[in-house]
């Protein structure tokens, strides 16, 4: 089983005081009522066009995560994206729109996570307070880039803003040369337009989990040790839950599933490993995640970090603070993911009736055969 040093531990921590905006990402960055729109790029590249754009982790994980800041009333206007986008509300709040001219609208507060499809145009405005916060999670490692609407490419033109067909920004006041035609992305046709998906409010919805969506039950097969019982309310694919009943609202292959995961005080998920990278972004703080064997490696979270768990290493996640703590988890891959839970673990929890069935998930332990149950 592979070990993390304390160092290596803490380069996989990106605090939020780390996050670096980027004010000229995108070809709309010079439209009033877009022009303070702030980017982040946390976890990969995502779609920027900027080459000023800070990377904080460029590891690729099968999946980039960003986030997006705007003052109240600040646009981020309509595109396109060809591999999933998903966006979480962790402040503010936003209302999303879709649709050709974005003509459908849905409002977004803190908790909400919505799943937009592929190949339709959408886009954002803060509608709350000052300086909403929006994290994005998008699948892939090369994402394709995005396509503006057919308007905003022809209103950037008007401000001497052009976009390369490899997706770097072409700024005339900054002495670059506008590319051939052929080089750059023009404004699609209309009939073009016309053929793409549609998706109507209520169709979009089901691509939703709200706050007063999420269905938290005990997670795991450590449920029954002593400052153990987390609970997770699935959100998108198949995740870490061990609990047969869970069913996640949003199923369609997105390269990543994502989980809330609710941590009591003093409440913590049993020593285990898993085989593919794990990301966690608390919505509070507390979070003190211990490595290895061990346990001999830990770090502490605040409010909105991030961080990256290599795949395949020990960990514990335990909630230090006096609070119900939540945590957003996501996990490369559209896979059920199979926590691999140590061998004390496994042997704790069947002196308390319980096991794992052979698709992994938690059962009484008197109704499992001797060669069905799962070891280590």
């Amino acid at each position: 089983m592979p070990t993390i040093t304390q160092s290596q531990a803490d380069a996989r921590h990106i605090r939020r005081s780390d996050y670096t905006s980027c004010t000229v990402a995108f070809i709309d960055c010079k439209k009033p009522g877009s022009h303070l729109k702030e980017n982040y790029s946390i976890i990969g590249p995502g779609v920027t066009s900027s080459s000023e754009q800070v990377i904080n982790l460029p590891e690729a994980h099968g999946f980039n995560i960003g986030a997006a800041a705007m003052p109240n009333g600040i646009t981020n206007n309509l595109h396109i994206h060809f591999t999933a986008e998903v966006f979480m509300v962790y402040d503010g709040e936003y209302t999303f729109r879709w649709g050709p001219n974005g003509e459908n609208e849905f409002v977004g507060r803190p908790g909400d996570i919505l799943s937009v499809p592929t190949w339709i145009f959408r886009g954002f405005t803060n509608t709350g307070k000052d300086d909403g916060w929006l994290f994005t999670t998008l699948g892939g490692d090369n994402t394709g880039g995005v396509i503006f609407h057919p308007d905003i490419l022809r209103e950037a033109a008007d401000y001497g803003l052009y976009l390369s067909k490899d997706n770097q920004l072409i700024d005339v006041s900054q002495g670059d040369t506008v590319p051939e035609e052929d080089q750059r992305m023009v404004p699609m046709a209309d009939e073009d337009v016309a053929k793409l998906r549609a998706f109507t409010p209520q169709q979009m919805r089901q691509r939703v989990v709200a706050t007063e969506d999420r269905d938290f039950q005990p997670a795991f097969v450590d449920a029954g040790l002593e400052g153990c019982g987390a609970e997770i309310a699935p959100v998108i694919g198949y995740g870490l839950t061990q609990n047969r009943n869970h069913a996640a609202a949003i199923l369609n292959p997105h390269g990543f599933s994502m989980e809330w995961l609710r941590l009591q005080p003093g409440q913590s998920v049993a020593a285990f490993s898993l085989s593919d990278k794990m990301v966690v972004i608390p919505r509070e703080g507390g979070l003190r995640l211990h490595f290895n064997d061990a346990r001999d490696v830990a770090v502490d979270l605040g409010p909105w970090d991030t961080y990256s768990i290599p795949a395949d290493v020990v960990r514990v996640l335990e909630n230090r603070s006096e609070e119900a703590l939540e945590v957003l988890v996501i996990v490369s891959g559209d896979h059920q993911k199979r926590p691999q839970f140590r061998g004390h673990v496994l042997e704790a929890a069947l002196a308390k009736g319980l096991t794992l069935d052979a698709q992994g998930y938690v059962a009484q332990a008197h109704l499992i055969p001797s060669y069905g149950m799962v070891a280590e």
